[in-house]
């Protein structure tokens, strides 16, 4: 029941700091906090109980709900949790309590409806990470949309609505394409087996022609490449980014884009291994015009939320690289980014966010000599940028460099292209710290450096990210038999198509 409470008290925590707001906006905070941090809490716990023996034994899932929901559809309310999907929901209730402590004084109208949003956000991002039926996926997929949708709609800065509405186009559509590939696997294991079921264990291995297999893994493919962001349907993660409050941009990229790579891994690899297997030059290809494309975007943009906005489209084109490579190195490296770029991303949101109810703006030409006056908050910011940039040490370098040693064994092209994409993040890390913080401080700031509550949320960030670059075997171990058996049952459908083909 562990897997059910992770979402109930989210749900149940947002509707109560919705009520509670209208007497008390404070104690609808503090509601907030106590919610994310006790799911943070249980997740940490049900990792530390079954690191390592569990998670390096385990033959299923390490906890699982499976209840009939609708019987003659074959739907069922089906939660489930391995190595791969622990980590994602550690990391998202993590983010949680990041979240709640950045907009502590920054949200200061409709208080409670907001963390009714964020709280409800996050409900729905859990579900994605643990829905084991294909309906009950995308059912939570769906929930992701609407209070994202609010999040940026209501609380975000000049061209909000613009925003909001760009992101709600792109992810519905992109998702309706998604439902019609469920749908369309659906009703062909029907065809070939006579049974209607949603369930994840029952479509795996359904037999379907390469051509059709092409066309439904790209439904799937597409709704994931989305929310990645993958260039060239990127477009709507600038704008959603700058306009969104600091909770809002820490979620989307700490959380949103990491749905789109879950969703490769788990779903489009080991559903349509032939089709993924054709299909993967085309997505190599795209992913390392991400890599490069985000870098030099990213050096270009003066608006600090948008050069950090297009440097996950960079970060996460290497995530992309890997899932298609498929091989083990690469495979651990995607793990690793997901993981560092979450935390690094998202810590840089919180950091410019401050900077902005500071100075009240983003642009990097009306800041310089930041550093005389705020000289914690440059810190940390510059502690981030590296990370961000793959200084060795940190996280994210162990993630990159890992996909670079995978990617080197299947095309020393794509490695060299992708290298060269490493090579363009030094220069906007460098842009970002030498134009916002050194110098001189011509503007005259006078301004207050990290308040208490600010190093609570930096502090546990950069520990997080030195873990990460100086001993990361532990989240490696968490994943390995998880990475084991998607990359066994890819591999297993795969040679039972290529047998049929013969």
């Amino acid at each position: 029941m562990i897997l059910v409470w992770f979402i109930a008290i989210l749900v149940v925590g947002g509707a109560a700091c919705w009520v509670v707001a209208r007497w008390s906006t404070a104690v609808c905070r503090w509601i907030a906090l106590a919610v994310t941090a006790a799911d943070f809490i249980l997740s940490l716990a049900l990792w530390i109980r079954n690191y390592p023996v569990n998670l390096l034994q385990q033959q299923d899932w390490l906890r699982q709900v499976n209840w009939t929901w609708f019987p003659d559809a074959g739907i069922h309310f089906h939660l489930a949790i391995d190595g791969l999907s622990l980590l994602l929901v550690v990391l998202t209730f993590f983010l949680g309590i990041v979240s709640v402590l950045a907009s502590w004084t920054e949200i200061r109208e409709g208080v409670g409806f907001f963390h009714l949003n964020l709280l409800w956000v996050l409900a729905g991002i859990t579900g994605v990470f643990l829905a084991m039926d294909l309906f009950l996926f995308y059912f939570a997929w769906e929930l992701m949309l609407i209070p994202m949708y609010f999040l940026i709609a209501i609380w975000g800065h000049e061209r909000r609505v613009y925003a909001a509405v760009k992101f709600f186009l792109f992810t519905q559509l992109s998702g309706l394409l998604m439902l019609i590939s469920i749908l369309a696997l659906y009703f062909i294991h029907h065809s070939a087996t006579g049974v209607y079921s949603f369930e994840y264990s029952d479509l795996i291995g359904t037999s379907m022609p390469l051509h059709v297999a092409i066309w439904v893994m790209l439904g799937f493919f597409i709704a994931f490449a989305v929310k990645l962001p993958m260039v060239p349907v990127h477009t709507w993660l600038p704008d959603a980014h700058t306009e969104a409050p600091t909770a809002g941009s820490v979620i989307l990229a700490g959380l949103l884009l990491k749905t789109g790579a879950y969703g490769l891994l788990r779903f489009v690899v080991p559903l349509f291994p032939a089709a993924a297997h054709w299909f993967s030059p085309v997505a190599t290809i795209l992913a390392v015009i991400g890599i490069l494309y985000g870098a030099v975007l990213a050096f270009a943009q003066t608006d600090l939320k948008r050069l950090v906005a297009y440097t996950s489209v960079s970060h996460l084109g290497f995530v992309l690289l890997a899932i298609f490579v498929g091989n083990k190195l690469a495979l651990e490296g995607a793990l690793i980014t997901i993981i560092a770029h979450g935390i690094s991303t998202g810590a840089l949101f919180v950091l410019v966010g401050a900077l902005q109810e500071r100075i009240h703006t983003r642009e990097m030409d009306r800041m310089g000599g930041l550093w005389q006056t705020i000289p914690r908050l440059s810190g940390a910011a510059m502690f981030f940028a590296m990370a961000s940039i793959g200084l060795p040490g940190l996280g994210d370098f162990v993630g990159e460099f890992l996909i670079l040693l995978g990617t080197y064994k299947v095309s020393v092209g794509l490695t060299v292209a992708a290298a060269i994409g490493v090579l363009f993040s030094t220069l906007y890390g460098l842009k970002f710290i030498q134009r916002a913080f050194h110098g001189s401080n011509i503007h005259h700031w006078e301004l207050h450096d990290l308040f208490a509550r600010e190093v609570v949320i930096v502090a546990p960030m950069i520990l997080i990210l030195l873990w990460l670059g100086l001993f990361p075997q532990p989240v490696l171990n968490t994943f390995t038999v998880t990475m084991d058996k998607l990359q066994q049952t890819a591999s297993q459908q795969y040679q039972a198509y290529e047998g049929g083909q013969q």
